[in-house]
């Protein structure tokens, strides 16, 4: 069992036992600055749909993990200064794990690959199934693509920002006068 392992496998129990979910766990950096992220989030309500992460949550996290980390077997999984970093996945989340991309269907992600020694590519689309050995992308240019997890390099959420108007509304414009009194055009 690797260091990451037996740190998921200690901190995931304690992060449940507030209603929350475990997302990721990630060390990084060397020396004095290794950090070791703890990723949180709600669980799905009834509907689905899971609330925002706020700092009570955070907080409360925070303090039950932290504890855990100084006492065996922890203490010798992460030896040595480190900071401990607890937050929500934010709104681009990583993807590492068949659960992950499961829980992004549906959704706009963009995923770097590498297949051996060939060159790396990226590929950016919807997410339309997930197995547990790959999942199924519907690209931007229309074009299906199926990713071994294996493969991934990189992979994370795409948020966008706003939404265009539909094909079938019509915009509404108008005439006004800045304070220079020079007329200006307004799209609404």
């Amino acid at each position: 069992m690797s260091d990451l392992e037996t740190i998921i496998g200690a901190v995931a129990p304690v992060v449940e036992s507030l209603d929350l979910e475990l997302y990721d766990v990630e060390l990084s950096g060397t020396g004095k600055a290794r950090v070791l992220r703890v990723m949180i989030d709600h669980r799905p309500g009834p509907d689905g749909a899971r609330p925002g992460i706020d700092l009570d949550a955070i907080a409360a996290a925070t303090e039950a993990v932290s504890p855990l980390l100084d006492v065996a077997p922890l203490d010798r999984a992460i030896s040595g200064s480190y900071s401990l970093e607890v937050s929500s996945p934010g709104l681009e989340r990583p993807l590492r794990t068949a659960a992950h991309f499961a829980r992004a269907v549906g959704e706009t992600v963009s995923v770097k690959t590498r297949a051996g020694n060939a060159p790396a590519r990226r590929v950016r689309g919807v997410v339309r199934a997930a197995a547990d050995d790959s999942c199924t992308l519907l690209a931007d240019d229309g074009t299906e693509h199926t990713i071994i997890y294996p493969e991934v390099v990189q992979a994370r959420t795409v948020f966008e920002w706003g939404t265009e108007p539909k094909r079938n509304e019509k915009r509404r414009t108008g005439r006004t006068t800045n304070a220079a009194g020079r007329k200006k055009e307004v799209v609404r």
